[in-house]
């Protein structure tokens, strides 16, 4: 049999430590065709923008 790292007395010591903290509700998420026009918005439309300010300024 192989070794083992530490006993396994000491199995899930830090999480059994760790406070639990309640799930907050968060916003649901687009899906599907939405998603990808957020996708193609973040990645295209505004960091576009975003390069063309930096181009206008550095001229």
């Amino acid at each position: 049999m192989g070794k083992v790292h530490g006993s396994l007395a000491r199995a899930g010591k830090v999480r059994g430590q760790t406070p639990k903290v309640a799930k907050q509700d968060k916003k649901k998420k687009p899906r599907g065709r939405a998603h990808k026009r957020m996708q193609y918005n973040r990645r295209f439309v505004t960091a576009g923008n975003l390069l063309s300010l930096l181009l206008v300024s550095m001229s």
